[in-house]
Parts: structure tokens; sequence; C-alpha cells
């Protein structure tokens, strides 16, 4: 066997032209196969797989099918089916629960001119696409939520999001925008002016400039209308001119939370409030602000309709956020001239930068920029991200750095400062886990090093020691003197090198910073509206209080982490907390010594 291997191998190298032309007839022959068993080859199926009114298949079944359907019989037929069934997620159910099943159920000897009719025809069934139309970011054409991705938006993602939360409509916009409502409010224009694709899916059409491709999300919407995810806001006195605080009021009498959550998201209002028999429907106003809560006993008389709930009383009104976006503090743009000048957004990483540049941004209607480009904001809907940060064009520029030449080159600065304990568990979290993600268990915690293999504390600490005298020197002596540890891997090594940091940032910000505002994260939080307000005031914006309240209405938008993930464990060895106290204590100090307010009492002890 081996001799005739051998033969065979040198009559091809002698004759390479043989060889070449063996291997095109091969490979031809192949080819060949492959289409043959993609036409016609195909397996043969039951009559009740031919014909969906007999009965779907079980899911398991169905499963098998599309298996088989990626494993070669036609790559049409694959990405026809496999695209229907990822695009019509499980909020498509009929009520009998096998709309997904049929949906993948075509028998072996169907055309593919079939498959494809009857593939519209379940679009169609599903989500109707009813026009282009305009749309305008004064006054939209859809009223409800809406979000943002400059990389990843398809019209699947666009219809699965409105469609999770009720709406009636889905309108995708400028390749990547999203939109949602119960009514259109625009004009339906030319479908030619809908002309751009989807930025996550070549070859959809997702609207155009200022056009929205709307859709009528069908079956579902009898179905998945619900309003439980309204949120709570409070009892609040009745306003003293209620027509102009809440201009749309319905009476009553069977009274129930959903029935008047129900009338103002129809009315395109994101507040309802609750006056015994009585609904009304506004915005948050001067006149209706919602800053002063009331005791909820004052609200307690039970809906007529519902047993276990409040509905308010003529003087004391519950009132409940709908899931309509209060579009008065949504439009953004550019600075129309060049600003005068630059304006830093400066905070240590994990201090809420993003979160501060989403409040600025709806509160003033202009991009922020940034020192760096992070393409994932970008494409979230940052616009300001891709500009230089001399360009002038936006309100100010977000940054990290803590230089002296870096922070001279702005005339003034926002300065957010957040509890350094709850700042490095952020920035971690982001550092492994993206800006909305968590690190994993094993970057917490796992085998790893001891505080003997690190020398120093980063350079940004190091070379600050001198310049911030013993207070900081001696926090970072104390660090190096730390006994071995035995489980520890990234987190030790990251608090290291970070905590000295976060200290330092603001020490050098007060010193070189020409004309700095500080403002608490904590600050932030608790009280939106007032320190919202100073910082809108030094980006030299007019301060509007409806545009104001209307940002407290959506103040978490797209990158608030739902709540620090809760270990199991505290992260923070008492030798981290006794170092970080010390630092803290040495802020505290330098924010008093320019007679500002001191670092908020949570900041210690923990």
């Amino acid at each position: 066997m081996a001799k005739l291997w051998f033969k065979f191998q040198r009559y091809f190298r002698r004759k390479p032209v043989r060889f070449f032309t063996f291997l095109v007839l091969y490979l031809t022959a192949g080819s060949l196969v492959f289409l043959h068993s993609g036409f016609v080859g195909q397996p043969a199926v039951s009559q009740n797989q031919a014909n969906p009114a007999v009965g779907a298949p079980a899911e398991g079944a169905e499963l098998t099918f599309l298996g088989d359907l990626n494993l070669g019989r036609g790559f049409r037929d694959t990405g026809e089916v496999s695209s229907i069934a990822r695009r019509y997620g499980p909020w498509f159910k009929g009520k009998d629960g096998n709309e997904r099943a049929k949906l993948g159920d075509y028998g072996g000897a169907w055309s593919r001119a079939l498959k494809g009719r009857v593939v519209r025809e379940k679009e169609e069934e599903r989500a109707k696409y009813i026009g282009c139309y305009l749309d305008d970011t004064q006054s939209r054409a859809l009223r409800g939520v809406s979000f943002f991705d400059y990389k990843k938006m398809t019209v699947f993602r666009c219809q699965d999001n409105c469609a999770e939360r009720g709406y009636l409509y889905a309108g995708l916009e400028f390749g990547a925008e999203c939109y949602c409502g119960h009514k259109i409010q625009a004009a339906n224009v030319s479908e030619a002016e809908c002309d751009m694709d989807c930025k996550g899916e070549r070859g959809s059409v997702c609207g155009g400039a200022n056009r929205l491709s709307v859709y009528r999300l069908q079956l579902a919407q009898e179905s998945a209308r619900r309003y439980g995810s309204a949120v709570f806001r409070g009892c609040f006195r009745r306003p003293d001119n209620l027509s102009l605080a809440l201009p749309v009021t319905a009476a009553m009498p069977n009274m129930s939370v959903d029935k008047c959550v129900d009338l103002c998201t129809e009315k395109e209002y994101p507040l309802a409030a609750l006056a015994g028999t009585a609904c009304h429907c506004g915005f948050p106003t001067t006149r209706f602000p919602l800053h002063e809560r009331e005791d909820e006993q004052l609200c307690a008389q039970k809906c007529s309709a519902e047993e276990f709930e409040s509905c308010g009383t003529p003087s004391y009104f519950i009132v409940y956020q709908t899931q309509v976006q209060d579009n008065r503090c949504m439009d953004r743009r550019f600075l129309p001239a060049k600003s005068r000048q630059l304006v830093a957004l400066a905070s240590f990483p994990g201090a809420g930068n993003t979160w501060a540049r989403h409040l600025i941004e709806l509160a003033t209607g202009f991009y922020t920029g940034s020192y760096y480009f992070d393409g994932s904001l970008y494409n979230k809907g940052f616009k300001g991200e891709r500009d230089h940060w001399r360009s002038g064009r936006t309100i100010c520029i977000k940054t990290h750095e803590s230089g002296q030449k870096e922070i001279e080159a702005f005339d003034a600065a926002i300065l957010l400062i957040r509890n350094p304990y709850k700042a490095l568990m952020a920035e971690f979290n982001r550092k492994y886990g993206g800006h909305i993600g968590f690190a994993a268990h094993a970057h917490w915690k796992g085998k790893g090093t001891t505080w003997e293999q690190w020398e120093g504390v980063g350079g940004e600490a190091a070379g600050s020691w001198e310049r911030w005298g013993p207070g900081i020197r001696q926090a970072c002596a104390h660090v190096a003197d730390q006994p071995p540890l035995s489980v520890h891997a990234e987190w030790p090594e990251f608090v290291r090198n970070y905590a000295p940091w976060w200290a330092t940032h603001t020490l050098d910000w007060l010193r070189f910073g020409k004309k700095v505002l500080v403002v608490h994260f904590e600050d932030l939080k608790r009280d939106l509206f007032v320190q919202l307000g100073r910082m809108v005031g030094l980006l030299g914006v007019a301060v509007r209080e409806d545009r104001l309240l209307c940002v407290e209405s959506q103040k978490d938008g797209n990158f608030k982490r739902s709540g620090l993930r809760k270990l199991e464990y505290d992260p923070y060895t008492a030798d981290m907390q006794r170092t970080i106290a010390a630092y803290i204590k040495t802020v505290d100090a330098a924010l008093r010594g320019r007679n500002l307010t001191g670092v908020p009492d949570d900041y210690y002890p923990r």
C-alpha cells in the first residue's frame, strides 16, 4: 500500500498540471453534490409538519428542524427561517401558545417562493409596517420611551423593546434610534425619505433623517399592553390651579390605579394623579413639581374598584409616573457657535461621570464631549464623544485627568466627587463588566498575590505624596507595610493603585483648577433639581425649571447600573478601610480649607 501511494505522489509531482486538474474536478463534484442536497435532497416530513392547520410540532421537534436547516440544506432557507424565529420572539405567542412553533413549520416539498410568501405574511401578521412618517425633535411623532444604539440597532430589537413595554407602535429613525408610542402624531411622507440602513442589520431600513419607519405591533398589543411598570411617586397636595397644573381630568366612579394610568398613557401624559373618583393627567411643572411629598395616610382612601389600593382624595392626590416619556427635555444638539470657554466635567473613574453627562444633556439640550473616545458611549447616543475635546461644539468635557497641565487647559470645571468605597467598586465593575455590567466573582476573589509583591501605590499617587503633605504620605506608607494576603486576585491590586488616585484627583483639581464647582454624587442623587441647577448655571445656560423637572422624571438613562451587585462578603479588608479612611480625611480637610462643604457623613465610618 505504501509503495502504491509513493508511485501516486511521484506521478503527480512530475505532472503538476494533472494534479491541479484532478483537484478542480474533485471540488466541482463536491459542489454539485452540495447543491443537489440543498434543492432536491430534503428529507420527507410528516403530514402534520407539511400542514400547519393539522397541528404544530412540539417545541423540541421545531428545534430539531431548524437545526437541520443550519446544517446545510440551502443557506437562504436557513437565513429566512432562523431570522424570523429570532425576529419574533416569545412576546409574539398567540393565545394558544403555538404561534412560535408554527413559524418554522415548513414542509420539505414547499418551494422557496412559497416559503418567502408565508414568511412575509407572518411578518405582517405580527408587526405590520405602516409607512414612513415625519419626525420633529421638538414634537415627536411617537412619544413613549426611546433608546439609541449607533452600532447594533435592528428592526426586531426596536419592535421587541416597544412590545415588551406594551406600546402599539415602534418607529426607527436615523438608522439607530428607536421610538415607541400609543399613537402617531405626525404626517405620512414618501417611502423614499426613509432611506437609511439599520446600523446592526444591513439591508433593513431604519428610517432616515427626521423620518420614522413605523410598525404597528400586532397580536401582542391586546395581551401585552400593560402598565404595571408605572412608578409610584407618592402622595401630594392638590395644586392651587388644577386645570393648569393637570390639564386632563376624567370622572371615574369605578376608580382603579390601572384605569387612571391607562387613561393618562393613552393621552400621552407622563403623570397620572388619582383623586378619589377623578383621574388627572399632566406633566411635572412648577405648579406641580412633586417635590413636597405628604404623609401617605392623607391619601389613604381605598379605590372603589380595588380592595387593596389607595386612590387619593379630592385634596391629596396619589401620583404615578406612566410609561410615557416626557419629551420636553429630549432634544439635543451641538452648540450653534463655538464656546468661548472649555468646561471640564471632572471626576475620578466610577464617580458617576456618564450619568452626570446624561443629566446635563437633558437639562441643557446640548451634547457633552469627552477628553477620550469611548465607542460604546457614542453608540448609545453620546454624539459628542467623537468630537475633539477642543472643538468648542459641546457644553462640557468629560475627563478623569488629574495632572497640572491637563487641568490648566480648562477654563472652569464641575468636580464630581463620590464616596470612594462606592466609586472604587463601580469602576472595578466597569473595568471587568462594562458600563452597566459587573465584575465576575473570580475578579474579586481568588488565589493571587501578597502585599509585598507591589511596590508603590501607582504613579498618580506617588507623584503627589510630597505635594500634599503628611496625610497622603502617612496613608500610603500604611499600605506599604501591610501583611501578606492569601486569597485575593485583581481587587487588592486595584484598590492599592486606585484608592490614592481618588484622593489626589480631588486635591489636584482643587489646587490647579481655575474655577471649580464641587458637586457630591450623593447630593446629586438626593436633590437632583437643586444640584443640577447649580451645574447648568456654571455652564452658562439659562436654567429652565420645567426642563429640570422633566429630567427628574427620567434621570436614570441607559447607563445606570441596577445597584452595586451584592457580594457575599465585604470586599474591603480592615487594612483597606483604614487606608481609605485616611484619604477621606485628607480630602475633607482640603475641601473645608477652601470654605467648601466637606465630604458627606456617609463616607465614613463604614
